[in-house]
């Protein structure tokens, strides 16, 4: 986080969120399936000042990446120095750039109007959230919204929504969620409130920026020391990329939105090194979409925790933007020892309805030398859930293809979560989820009237206009 001042005083922050792919740990990517308490993650930073009167604090950096990891049993500091320090200055950069561009806005118009439309833009927000929720209660007749899903090993996400359509308001109720898991599956909170906020604007059909308005309508209910609310110390790395997938999940659900979709980050990490000079690689590979009421679901794609936008569009279509995208097969063999064998299509695994399911991926890597790999997904025993009568998605299935000393391929079922020492001439192949399907084979489209504006050609709401691209679109339909 970086101040934006006008006359000597903060009145803006810019903030930039990256992903950094080793931050030591117990493992190589810092991703460890098993892992049970927080420090075995990697680096724990509270709170810490990267810039002092213009000098970065190298030393510093240093020493919480890489010294403080270190010092645990069985951990390793940062694997990646190098990078993480490039990283973090490339991130400063953005952040004073965010910030030269706030105060060329401030002189140019002042600091009232300024603040004007940053508060007009969250209320803007507001307003297109309490119309959508008074949409929502009038489609299932003032109903609670109530919806189930779970991990795959066992742990139970509940949720139960209340709409005030008066108020256009809403509680979102995890009562009956389970216990913080002896698992890295735990969520903090934040991570709840993330989940909703990006399903509301998903659900929106105007073209609005995302920000805290949408949640101004919205309370809600996490049960304290549950898989959502976890107590100090609990590990949370599969929180951020698996719970939440879940979340979404159980949320979409509820409003009976659309199918689900692969519901996994297929998080794969492979590398070496403790005391010694190593490397850590991370990537999470792409499944399938579900349907919804006007739209087959689309193959191979990143969804929900790895889109850097919604997933759908005002003219009812899938938008899935990549934010943590797999890295080309040429540069990942030229930087790293493997070989990508494959990387296709997993036909047929979409789940089957009036509109099919997107189809999940095939990703296959041999290894050239000794590694250690890590494999950290979900969506291996429960299927992604068809809705309104569409079947689920097929599941995932990992499995390592270990070359015996005579030459041939014993193939061994990983499960979801996985850690193990591969040899050259061993492989890794990880075969996603396909989505849910939407409606029965061959029924009919169903009335505009019982549609989400997001999903189809509805005219948005006039008070929630506010980009080019949504007043072009206007223009186009009236």
């Amino acid at each position: 986080m970086t101040p934006a001042f006008h006359n000597g005083e903060i009145v803006f922050w810019t903030a930039s969120r990256a992903h950094h792919a080793d931050i030591g740990g117990i493992r190589a990517g810092s991703m460890p399936p098993f892992s049970k308490t927080i420090w075995q993650e990697g680096a724990q930073i509270l709170s810490f000042k990267l810039v002092k009167q213009g000098v970065f604090d190298e030393e510093g950096v240093v020493d919480i990446m890489y010294n403080q990891p270190s010092k645990f049993p069985g951990c390793s500091g940062t694997r990646t120095l190098k990078d993480n320090i490039s990283d973090m200055k490339a991130q400063i950069s953005a952040n004073h750039r965010g910030a030269t561009l706030i105060r060329a806005l401030v002189e140019e118009f002042s600091l009232q109007v300024v603040q004007f439309y940053m508060f007009a833009i969250q209320k803007t927000a507001e307003f297109a959230v309490r119309d959508l929720l008074r949409f929502v209660n009038n489609k299932f007749g003032g109903k609670s919204l109530q919806a189930i899903d779970y991990m795959d090993s066992g742990e139970q996400l509940q949720l139960k929504i209340d709409i005030d359509a008066k108020q256009g308001e809403a509680v979102f109720d995890f009562t009956g969620t389970s216990p913080q898991s002896y698992s890295n599956l735990n969520a903090p909170t934040a991570i709840v409130y993330s989940a909703i906020i990006y399903v509301l604007r998903s659900l929106i059909p105007t073209a609005i920026p995302l920000n805290h308005g949408c949640l101004a309508p919205i309370k809600v209910i996490v049960p304290p020391h549950s898989l959502l609310s976890p107590g100090p110390g609990a590990a949370t790395v599969a929180g951020n990329v698996e719970t939440s997938q879940r979340i979404t999940d159980v949320v979409l659900k509820a409003f009976e939105a659309c199918g689900a979709s692969q519901g996994s980050c297929n998080n794969l990490t492979f590398g070496y090194g403790t005391e010694t000079k190593g490397f850590g690689y991370y990537e999470t590979i792409a499944g399938g979409s579900g349907a919804g009421s006007t739209w087959e679901g689309q193959s191979g794609v990143h969804v929900h925790m790895t889109s850097a936008y919604p997933i759908f569009k005002v003219v009812a279509k899938p938008n899935i933007n990549l934010d943590t995208c797999i890295g080309d097969a040429e540069n990942i063999e030229r930087k790293y020892p493997v070989i990508v064998r494959e990387f296709s299509i997993r036909t047929e695994s979409g789940g089957l309805g009036r509109h099919t399911g997107g189809d999940g991926c095939v990703r296959e890597i041999e290894f050239t030398r000794e590694l250690d790999v890590a494999i950290l997904s979900e969506r291996r025993s429960i299927p992604p859930y068809g809705m309104r009568g569409g079947s689920p998605g097929q599941t995932g299935r990992n499995f390592w293809l270990r070359k015996e000393d005579d030459g041939t391929v014993t193939t061994i079922a990983l499960g979801g979560k996985n850690e193990c020492l591969m040899k050259p001439g061993d492989r890794i192949r990880i075969e996603t989820a396909g989505g849910g399907g939407y409606g029965v084979p061959g029924s009919e489209e169903e009335e505009a009237s019982q549609l989400y504006g997001a999903f189809n050609r509805v005219a948005p709401p006039t008070r929630a206009n506010g980009s080019l691209s949504q007043m072009r679109d206007t223009a186009d339909t009236n």
